[in-house]
């Protein structure tokens, strides 16, 4: 049975009619104080998360893409430095790199898993010394909600004089050997974009550290550079505060958090013990929990004979159901980015993943007959 309209791929409004009269009323406790930028929210806010996290610094961003940034000038990124990424990721990932003049090092991914592989670093660090590069650090991404081999990677960084920043841009909320998004590295950045498993209505993001120094800095740096008193400049900055109405908005989403990461894991288990015989789901490692920002699926090799992606989607979309490709391809494939080094071996795992993976609806508030409905809809479009 088809529904009467094309389902939410993720649906915002069904979380919202949750929480609509103590949204509205956040909202108007800002403008009746009228404090619109760093606001007392803002504040209350990064104490939230301090205590969620807990890590012992939070800062809030005016975006995900901000808060990477601020932790490379927390972190002394210059020039003419290199940082090894993922390939498979979103742009923001690699984008903030060439920005400060620094390089992108491309490494691969594990297939299951999806994320940087650990026993591929060495490929990535002899890329760059094969180019003339002197790598600084690393940034890995915990993708889909779930992290990163963090204890190996973090591990491979000290035995090289590396530093790490976590892109927990899609996995706030997730943890791994014991601990949680925002305390796997010695910096963390996080995204609150509002499809995010923790979402604002705009832009936002922030920063997690332990390290008081590096701290202030990205403080000062989100705030063009500020010192102490006003219009007193320490540092070359910029401007990422994060809206105070952004804030309040945060602290209401974020006390339906952790019964929503519970609703993720349920549905992902649902969709795993579906559809695992007939599609690949990403991998969970063993003490690992997973945000599950997106439920991402492999499709058999183009040569098994079976479906291919594109008839997938079409015939999924004319039941009403949408899908998503993260990602077609992997950065390195892309104009601005095809000249910066890849990892020595290539990144075939990076291409493969690139041409098979699917995202299926997914969202806190997907009731069990949609669910029921697209794994229906799914199962005949491969079968058929």
């Amino acid at each position: 049975m088809k529904p009467p309209n094309m389902l939410p791929f993720i649906d915002l409004a069904a979380q919202q009619a949750q929480i609509r009269p103590q949204i509205e009323a956040a909202i108007t406790r800002v403008l009746d104080h009228g404090q619109y930028i760093m606001g007392a929210e803002v504040d209350a806010l990064e104490h939230a998360l301090t205590d969620f996290t807990g890590a012992r610094h939070a800062i809030t961003t005016s975006s995900g893409t901000d808060a990477l940034m601020l932790c490379l000038m927390a972190l002394g990124v210059k020039a003419g430095d290199a940082v090894i990424v993922p390939s498979f990721s979103f742009a923001a990932t690699a984008e903030i790199l060439p920005c400060l003049g620094a390089v992108p090092i491309f490494a691969e991914v594990d297939a299951a898993h999806f994320t940087l592989d650990p026993a591929r670093l060495d490929d990535a660090l002899t890329a760059a010394q094969t180019a003339g590069l002197s790598v600084v650090g690393i940034i890995p991404v915990g993708l889909f909600g779930q992290p990163a081999d963090m204890a190996r990677i973090n591990a491979f960084a000290e035995k090289h004089g590396l530093w790490v920043i976590d892109d927990a841009a899609q996995s706030l909320g997730s943890t791994r050997d014991g601990k949680r998004a925002g305390q796997m590295a010695a910096m963390t950045a996080t995204s609150f974009f509002p499809a995010k498993p923790l979402g604002c209505y705009g832009d936002g993001g922030a920063i997690f550290t332990d390290d008081d120094t590096r701290a202030d800095i990205a403080r000062s740096a989100r705030q063009h550079g500020m010192g102490k008193m006003r219009y007193q400049y320490e540092r070359i900055g910029m401007t990422a505060r994060m809206d105070t109405i952004q804030a309040a908005i945060l602290l209401e989403k974020l006390k339906l958090f952790p019964d929503e990461l519970k609703q993720r894991q349920r549905l992902a288990d649902t969709y795993k013990n579906a559809l695992e015989s007939i599609l690949t789901p990403q991998a969970l490692p063993q003490n690992t929990t997973s945000s599950w920002a997106q439920y991402a699926v492999l499709l058999p090799p183009k040569n098994s004979g079976g479906i291919s992606r594109d008839a997938l989607q079409e015939r999924l979309k004319n039941h009403g159901i949408p899908t998503a490709i993260y990602y077609p391809k992997g950065i390195h494939e892309h104009p601005p980015y095809a000249n910066y080094p890849i990892t020595q071996g290539g990144l075939a795992i990076t291409e493969d993943l690139c041409q098979r993976i699917l995202a299926l609806p997914f969202h806190a508030w997907l009731d069990n007959d949609a669910q029921d409905y697209i794994i229906g809809a799914v199962k005949d479009a491969i079968t058929a």
